[in-house]
């Protein structure tokens, strides 16, 4: 049993028996010492509700919408790379299924998944690529993109970088490349599943750890599953034969080193990140800040 697991069952044990039940556990969990597996990923940012109807639309739903049509944007372009190289078929296609999938989660319209399908052939040549970046304060980026012109998205990356105090530069070492299964905190059956019981899945899975987190897109709960990449798809399978969810699962970046940024940084950081994050070209943004 790796150490990870056997850190998971010890405190298995100890929740069954904890006085204070799910929020020590949530906390135990979080322990940054004892749980280093924590990434982050950004999608869209909710601007402070003003005091009358209109302020709420143009700063709530407004950027909501925005970041929406932003998000369906790059799944339709992450469908069209899959049915290139796997064809159109999901059934045949695990990437273009779990692509799908996360669409249909995402509330994305049928008629606008099929398009992506059926309209793959005429899609550009796509690459993907990664940047790596050191950001305010010293906090490492990792940026996944896929784009017709590398040379063009990495210039427009670095020129964004210089002007708000980040560095192009290799932080690979910072990060581990996992296997993510992101699932809904209800099973199929629409009930709630407790962090307890959730570590008791993952353990039975074979899962190296699970973290509750939030979908910031959604503004949901979300449990975050993470193994090794060669299991994770009987990790997933594992997972929806013990009724839960999923939302999404493939390959994430998870960082081994964080770092803890001033209030300050963390402002710059976070402007940072929005202007990445509206690159068409980009697909995720990972990040080691605690």
């Amino acid at each position: 049993m790796s150490l990870i697991r056997r850190f998971c069952f010890s405190y298995w044990r100890c929740l069954r028996s904890s006085a204070s039940g799910g929020q020590e556990a949530l906390v135990r969990l979080r322990c940054p010492s004892l749980s280093p597996y924590v990434a982050c990923l950004h999608t869209s940012a909710i601007t402070s509700a003003g005091h009358n109807k209109w302020s709420k639309v143009k700063h709530i739903k407004g950027p909501k919408d925005a970041a929406r049509s932003r998000l369906f944007a790059k799944l339709t372009m992450m469908i069209k790379v899959a049915v290139k190289e796997g064809g159109s078929n999901p059934d045949f296609n695990p990437y273009l299924y779990q692509l799908v999938e996360q669409a249909r989660q995402r509330n994305m319209p049928k008629t606008s998944i099929e398009a992506a399908i059926k309209g793959a052939d005429k899609a550009k040549p796509t690459s993907y690529a990664l940047y790596q970046a050191r950001g305010p304060g010293g906090c490492s980026l990792i940026i996944e993109i896929l784009t017709d012109n590398t040379n063009r998205s990495f210039s427009e990356l670095r020129l964004l970088l210089n002007k708000n105090g980040g560095t192009h530069t290799d932080v690979l070492h910072c990060f581990n490349k996992k296997g993510v299964v992101t699932v809904q905190t209800q099973d199929r059956d629409g009930k709630p599943v407790q962090l307890e019981q959730a570590l008791d899945l993952a353990i039975q899975a074979g899962a190296e750890d699970v973290q509750e987190m939030q979908d910031e897109e959604e503004e949901k709960d979300i449990y975050k599953y993470i193994c090794d990449l060669s299991s994770l798809r009987d990790v997933r399978s594992q997972l929806i034969t013990f009724g839960l969810v999923p939302i999404s699962s493939g390959p994430e970046y998870l960082p081994s080193l964080t770092v803890q940024l001033s209030d300050t940084d963390k402002e710059r950081v976070f402007k940072l990140l929005e202007l990445i994050k509206d690159q068409p070209d980009v697909m995720r943004v990972y990040d080691n800040i605690e």
